[in-house]
C-alpha cells in the first residue's frame, strides 16, 4: 500500500510524501529504544524523589485558584496551561486524567494530582493542542471538555483534525508551522518544534507537532510544546517576539543520548531563554509523569545549576507550583 500525505508541500523541509519530519538530521539508530528500555529496567529508573512522593506533592502542588477577573496564566501541571485574557480562556494541551496512556490500567501514571478538574474549568473559548502524544492529547479530558464547551475552537497542527471527528467539536482548525489564526483580539501562531507524533503503530508522523505563540493586547506568550533544542526555536522570538512569558520544558531529558532529539534539558532551556531575550518563564513538562530516567524532583535542581552555570544571578526563570498562577500586569 502506498502512503501519501495530503498536506505534502515539497517546498517545506518538514513535509515528506509519507508524513512529517524534523528538518534536523536524526541521530537515533535502530535498537535505541530497546537499549534505553533495557538500561532503565536494569538500573531501576526513575528513582522516587529524595524526600518521597508525598513530600514532593506538598512542596510542588496546590489547588488552582480561578477567582477574580484579572488576566492570568496558570500552570496546571506537565504541559497543561490555562490563559485568561480579556475574560476569555485559552487551554493548552489539557491532560487531567490519571494516566497518559490509551489504557486506564497501564502506562505512565500521575504522581501528582491535577490542580483542578474539567468540571471546575471556566468557560473555555479556545483549546490549543501541540501534538498527539498521550501526555499532551488526552482522550478522557477531551471527551469531557468537548461535552462541556461545545462552542470552543480547537486549533491543532496539520493532520490532527480528523482525530476530533468522534467528539462534539463545532470547529477544529489545522495550522502548519508559521501559519496563524485570529479570533477577535487574539492571534494564534503555530511554530516549529523538534519532535514527532504517534498514537498507534500505524500513524507515526502522520500528523504534525508544533509550539504556539499567542498574541493579545495584554500578553505575548510562547509555548514551546515538546521539543528538542533547535536553532529554529530562537527564530520564533525573532519573528514573533519579544515575549512577556514563555513556557519552556525542563523535564523528560534523561538519558541525553536517547532524549536529546525530542526533549530539551534544563541547560538547553536556559540557553533558549537567553536567546529569547529572557522573558518570564514557566518551566513545564515536569513534576507529573515519570516519562524519562530522571526523578521528579531533579529538573528544578538541574535548572538552578544551569542558571548558575550561565552566570544568571538575576533572572525570571523560576519553577511554579502545579496549580500556581501568574497575574498579568505592568511587571509580569
Amino acid at each position: 500500500m502506498k502512503v501519501t500525505n495530503k498536506y505534502y508541500d515539497a517546498s517545506k523541509a518538514h513535509h515528506t510524501p509519507q508524513g512529517f519530519c524534523n528538518p534536523e538530521p536524526t541521530l537515533h539508530k535502530p535498537g535505541d529504544l530497546k537499549r534505553w528500555q533495557d538500561e532503565r529496567k536494569k538500573l531501576g529508573l526513575p528513582k522516587p524523589p529524595q524526600a518521597g512522593y508525598e513530600q514532593f506533592i506538598q512542596q510542588w502542588w496546590q489547588a488552582a485558584d480561578l477567582s477574580g477577573t484579572q488576566d492570568s496564566v496558570w500552570w496546571l501541571g506537565h504541559a497543561s496551561v490555562l490563559l485568561r485574557l480579556g475574560g476569555r480562556h485559552v487551554l493548552i494541551d489539557p491532560v487531567l486524567s490519571p494516566r497518559a496512556s490509551p489504557l486506564s490500567f497501564y502506562g505512565p501514571k500521575r504522581k501528582t494530582p491535577p490542580p483542578l478538574s474539567v468540571q471546575q474549568l471556566p468557560a473555555v473559548d479556545v483549546v490549543l493542542i501541540s501534538h498527539n502524544h498521550y501526555d499532551h492529547l488526552d482522550r478522557q479530558t477531551i471527551r469531557v471538555l468537548t461535552r462541556r464547551f461545545r462552542s470552543a475552537t480547537f486549533i491543532v497542527p496539520l493532520g490532527l483534525k480528523r482525530w476530533f471527528s468522534h467528539y462534539p467539536v463545532k470547529r477544529v482548525v489545522e495550522l502548519d508551522w508559521w501559519e496563524s489564526l485570529t479570533l477577535g483580539d487574539m492571534t494564534f501562531h503555530a511554530t516549529p518544534a523538534r519532535h514527532w507524533s504517534m498514537r498507534t503503530p500505524w500513524d507515526r508522523n502522520r500528523s504534525l507537532w508544533c509550539g504556539w505563540v499567542v498574541h493579545h493586547p495584554a500578553l505575548r506568550f510562547y509555548f514551546s510544546g515538546d521539543s528538542g533544542y533547535s536553532e529554529q526555536l530562537a527564530e520564533i522570538g525573532t519573528h514573533l517576539g519579544p515575549f512577556d512569558i514563555a513556557a519552556l520544558p525542563i523535564g523528560a531529558y534523561a538519558p541525553r543520548w536517547f532524549m536529546q532529539e525530542q526533549h530539551m534539558d534544563p541547560q538547553q532551556s536556559v540557553m533558549l531563554y537567553q536567546q529569547l531575550n529572557q522573558p518570564r518563564v514557566i518551566p513545564i513538562h515536569w513534576g507529573v509523569f515519570e516519562l524519562a530516567d530522571e526523578s521528579l524532583d531533579e529538573p528544578p535542581l538541574q535548572l538552578k545549576h544551569a542558571l548558575s552555570s550561565a552566570g544568571l544571578e538575576q533572572h525570571r526563570f523560576h519553577p511554579l507550583k502545579i496549580g500556581e498562577r501568574i497575574e498579568l500586569g505592568p511587571t509580569s
